[in-house]
């Protein structure tokens, strides 16, 4: 992993996504803005006064350049942006093009056994699915998580009301992979374990016990479906406790398994050994923060929520990244429970607080690195101009710009994403333009090296 432990970047997460190794990631949650058409600052005097950022999103928000990276890269996930603003307008469009160049990014760091979890709203969640659908592929979505985060905001009326109350955000789940997996698990209440645990052993431990599916027969030739005998007992039907004759007989060493006065077995489950329920996919026990959690900071979320999915989808020693860190929730949730972690931030402010809230939460001051510059990367890659035959083979011969045919040698390896934008020389951001077109494209990116060549009447 090419960035260490403790790192805030305060620039655009996109070129810092860029920089980052591929597949060094084991866990990713984002909180982006929500397109919610609303603009946010912290309050006057509040630890996070100074935070503040806009939710509207025009296509003057966005980069020429995403435009033309997804469509040449990911037709088919263009065309689904493409649709969301025949059904949503412009906003939305220019929304998901900047969410799409940022999540592709975060599929290649992502490990392979790895997980993302995007926080959204209703007001983008279904584009946002369609999206992360076409990056992550459908197979690979997991749930959808609804929190519940507040009480409804519709506000009482003589009027007859036009909608529900708002009072939910929405979790989309995807792995890397099917190697991904996921732990779920809660612990139980006290009333819960007296309630489920009602037995006591002669040790003093907890137990409830499973019905006595295996007795002992007399007659085996009455029973024609028998599995198998053990000991003198009888599994009359496969479903029972679903056990091999050799897994009973473990069970029964650790006296899991107890023959019972009236002759019959019975299974005993043990609180020690049991590992948690399911908290499905309804989550209306994690209230927003309040007190000394909170910062101030607006949309900001609580820290039990990140270490929910922090222990469900990662394990002491996984790194975490966070590429909207806002005001570092993940970040101490992640130290708290022994993770490494990476938080990424436009506002300077993001650092700050990360210092504030690790000093005050955890006891930890000083040990946070904040960098403001784009990271390279490790991964050890030919000189970018080895590939110059191979592109050559793939775009038969054309400039991938004035798309006219050119000699082997009047071609130039050209970066698509510029590397001061934090292109690579990896194969996939590499093309070959002719002499003109270099020219022309400069320093700049592939979509305003079109432009210019549309505007000079070069391409139509």
């Amino acid at each position: 992993m090419n960035v260490k432990n403790r790192t805030v970047f305060s620039n655009d997460n996109l070129p810092v996504l860029r920089g980052i190794d591929t597949e060094s990631v084991d866990l990713i949650y984002l909180d982006p803005p929500f397109n919610s058409n609303r603009n946010y600052s912290a309050p006057i005097g509040s630890e996070a006064a100074g935070a503040a950022f806009k939710d509207t999103w025009t296509l003057s928000d966005v980069d020429n350049a995403w435009h033309g990276e997804i469509a040449d890269r990911e037709p088919a996930l263009y065309q689904a942006i493409d649709a969301a603003e025949l059904t949503h307008g412009k906003g939305m469009k220019s929304y998901l093009i900047m969410m799409a160049v940022r999540l592709l990014e975060m599929k290649r760091v992502l490990k392979k056994t790895g997980s993302i979890y995007l926080h959204c709203d209703p007001t983008a969640s279904h584009y946002l699915k369609v999206t992360m659908d076409s990056i992550f592929g459908k197979n690979n979505y997991r749930s959808e998580i609804t929190w519940r985060r507040a009480t409804s905001t519709q506000k009482g009326s003589q009027h007859r009301s036009l909608r529900w109350g708002n009072n939910a955000d929405m979790l989309l789940y995807y792995a890397a992979s099917s190697s991904t997996s996921l732990r779920p698990e809660r612990e139980l209440t006290e009333s819960e374990i007296l309630k489920k645990f009602k037995h006591v052993d002669e040790n003093g431990q907890r137990y409830y016990n499973d019905s006595a599916h295996i007795w002992r027969t007399p007659n085996m030739g009455e029973r024609p479906n028998l599995c198998y005998e053990w000991r003198g007992f009888v599994n009359p039907h496969p479903s029972g406790w679903r056990l091999s004759k050799e897994r009973l007989e473990e069970e029964y060493e650790k006296g899991n398994i107890v023959i019972r006065p009236d002759g019959k077995l019975e299974r005993r489950k043990y609180l020690k050994d049991y590992k948690g329920a399911s908290y499905g996919n309804i989550w209306d026990d994690v209230l927003p923060p309040a007190g000394e959690e909170r910062t101030g900071y607006p949309t900001q979320k609580p820290v039990a929520l990140l270490e929910r999915i922090i222990k469900a989808s990662s394990n002491e020693g996984d790194i975490v990244l966070d590429p909207f860190c806002g005001c570092a929730t993940t970040c101490v949730a992640a130290e708290r429970l022994q993770r490494y972690w990476i938080g990424i931030d436009i506002s300077p402010k993001a650092v700050d607080l990360v210092q504030v809230r690790l000093k005050k939460e955890i006891g930890i001051f000083g040990d946070v690195i904040h960098r403001t510059d784009i990271p390279k990367r490790s991964e050890k890659l030919p000189n970018y101009r080895t590939h110059k035959h191979t592109l050559f083979g793939k775009q038969e011969g054309l400039c991938n710009g004035c798309r006219t045919q050119f000699p082997f040698r009047n071609m130039t390896v050209d970066h698509i994403v510029p590397q001061s934008q934090g292109g690579t020389d990896h194969e996939d951001n590499l093309q070959l333009l002719c002499g003109a077109c270099n020219s022309t494209k400069g320093q700049g990116t592939q979509a305003e090296l079109i432009s210019r060549l549309k505007a000079q009447g070069v391409l139509r």
